[in-house]
Order: C-alpha cells, then sequence, then structure tokens
C-alpha cells in the first residue's frame, strides 16, 4: 500500500497513485482494474472513499466505467486544433487505432427543418435540394464520431453520384474543392435518442459537438456536425502574442 505523506489525504493519495501508473504506462490504455472492493482493500480505505476516487477519474477522463463491464483505463484522447479542418482518419491512426468509415445514407433532398437547426443552415438555403450524408468513424471497432454533412450540388457538383462509402465525405473535399473561409463553432451536448444509439452510448452522456462550415469566396460549401463521445476527443489551441 502506498505510503502517507502528512496532510494528505486517502482520496488525493489514491487519485495521485493512479493517475501516474496510466501516464506512466503501468496501467496502459484499455487495461481493466481490479473490482472496487479490491481496489479499496489493497489501498487500505472503504469503499465510499475508493468509489469517489474513480467517480473523479472518470471525468477527468483517464478512466471509463461501464455497467456490468468494470472499470477500464481511457484510450488517449485525439487532439484537433481548434481552427484546424482535420482529418478523423489521422486522428483515429495517430493513437496507433484502426479505423474504418461506415456509410449510413447519402441522398439528394431538400433537409427538413430539424437537419436545418442542427446545422445552423442560413435562412436562404430553405427548400432546396442538398447531398445530404450521414456516416459513422471507428476507431478499433467503436464509434469514435457520428457525422452528418450537406454539400452544395450547385458549388460541387461532383458530389451527385460519388461513391461516399468508398471515400469519407471530409477527405474526398479536402482532396477535390478548395475553400477560402471555414467557421466553427464547439459546445457541450449530451447525446439523446438516435444520436446516442448511433453512438453506442447510454442517453445523456456528455458528447463534444463541432460544427463546421466551409465556404469558397461567398458560397457556402459545406455544413457539417461531428459529433464525439466526450472521453473521445478534445480540443487544443496556441496562441502567440
Amino acid at each position: 500500500m502506498p505510503s502517507v505523506r502528512p496532510n494528505e489525504t486517502h482520496h488525493s493519495r489514491i487519485t495521485e497513485d493512479m493517475r501516474r501508473k496510466i501516464v506512466d504506462g503501468e496501467w496502459p490504455p484499455g487495461h481493466q482494474l481490479t473490482k472496487e472492493t479490491e481496489l479499496a482493500e489493497s489501498y487500505g480505505v472503504s469503499r465510499m472513499t475508493m468509489n469517489k476516487a474513480l467517480t473523479q477519474l472518470t471525468a477527468e477522463g483517464f478512466l471509463i466505467r461501464r455497467k456490468r463491464s468494470g472499470t477500464f483505463v481511457a484510450q488517449s484522447r485525439a487532439q484537433s486544433a481548434v481552427m484546424e479542418i482535420g482529418d478523423i482518419e489521422r486522428e483515429v491512426t495517430a493513437q496507433g487505432l484502426e479505423y474504418r468509415w461506415r456509410l449510413l445514407s447519402a441522398v439528394m433532398r431538400v433537409p427538413t427543418k430539424t437537419v436545418r437547426n442542427m446545422l445552423d443552415m442560413p435562412p436562404e438555403l430553405d427548400g432546396r435540394g442538398f447531398m445530404l450524408v450521414e456516416g459513422l468513424h471507428f476507431a478499433q471497432g467503436v464509434p469514435f464520431c457520428h457525422e452528418l454533412r450537406i454539400i452544395d450540388p450547385d458549388i460541387v457538383p461532383a458530389s451527385i453520384g460519388q461513391d461516399f462509402a468508398a471515400i469519407v465525405p471530409g477527405q474526398w473535399l479536402l482532396r477535390s474543392m478548395p475553400w477560402t473561409a471555414a467557421s466553427h463553432r464547439v459546445r457541450a451536448v449530451n447525446a439523446r435518442g438516435a444520436d446516442a444509439q448511433k453512438l453506442s452510448i447510454p442517453s445523456g452522456r456528455a458528447c463534444l459537438e463541432v460544427l463546421r462550415k466551409t465556404r469558397m469566396d461567398h458560397d457556402w460549401v459545406t455544413h457539417v456536425r461531428l459529433l464525439y463521445p466526450g472521453e473521445a476527443h478534445q480540443l487544443i489551441a496556441e496562441f502567440a502574442p
């Protein structure tokens, strides 16, 4: 059992020791911790204290607790710059994980009001038809990000008939379509209904939503909503004076 320093609480001692084991690689990503009662016994504390420590480390993103399965060390979080037009496949493979894209649908249609609101489309686009693409990005077989995207066929006519099952739409646009401006809106949301089901997470789970728009001159090329389970992603930004 780790020694106790003066004025150090049992709770802080446990969280510090567990963080060290995770950061140093003693407990690698995916490692399953022993039962809560066994951990409490090994650290010489009550189950209530151990539960408090595990809850804190879960909130910090070091652990994932799964009902009926146990507690696991979380995978390293993917990172992307706040204003970077990133490649999700690169985000996944940078962690040493296997990447896969699954197309859910790709159709030409007029977006519903729900989709227009979700993608924050301007009113002047109401009533127009767009290429609507929906799919899932996977990391090591687990849903990593849900993508909902519209592409303006007037600006990108090659999007009609494009096989988005074979190529990720974001990758295809980056390679084939220049853009001159982009905007991002980032917020925390709780996954509900279809979103939670598609990401295979419990309803109410915290997620990171990235709403991105790209433009060529004065014309919007694409609007996309990327929804990540909260423990899977983080945004970074660097500043200089």
